[in-house]
């Protein structure tokens, strides 16, 4: 199974080429991650939120690894983009997110624009060591988990 993360872009994520800056596909993933994964006050969390890498938090996440194939340029659109994601991999003290970017729900024709993962480290907050990935994390993850992306463009 999926997450289904609707993501507004912002008039300033367009670059001079009239579509979305590369580097604002890593805020999106990013804003994805934190809305899928970390618990919000005051609002009704995801059940996957089961993260809590907040600042001042117990938990770090740090990114070990991330890789962005761009397969369409993404226009400005009014409606948010629809961001999926899922699970390809749990580690002891890692996990790699899957994501792949489309067209907001209900356009058509629904588009792929981009497909990225990234590899996230659980880290002790207070001693800066890798922090096990508990029980009750594994079974949220085994619910959303599906096979790695695997990239087309890689040589």
């Amino acid at each position: 199974m999926r997450l289904h993360v609707p993501l507004p872009l912002r008039w300033s994520d367009v670059d001079a080429y009239q579509h979305v800056n590369n580097a604002e596909v890593f805020r999106l993933l990013e804003e994805a991650r934190i809305h899928a994964f970390w618990p919000a006050a005051g609002e009704d969390a995801p059940l996957t939120a089961v993260l809590d890498g907040r600042p001042g938090g117990p938990t770090m996440t740090l990114i070990a690894r991330q890789e962005i194939e761009y397969l369409l340029p993404i226009p400005y659109l009014r409606e948010p983009v629809d961001i999926e994601m899922w699970i390809g991999r749990v580690g002891g003290a890692s996990l790699e997110v899957c994501y792949e970017i489309y067209t907001p729900v209900n356009v058509a024709p629904r588009e792929l624009y981009v497909r990225a993962s990234t590899t996230l480290v659980l880290v002790d907050a207070a001693n800066s060591r890798p922090l096990r990935i508990s029980a009750e994390q594994r079974e949220v993850f085994a619910q959303y988990a599906e096979e790695p992306l695997q990239f087309g463009k890689r040589r």
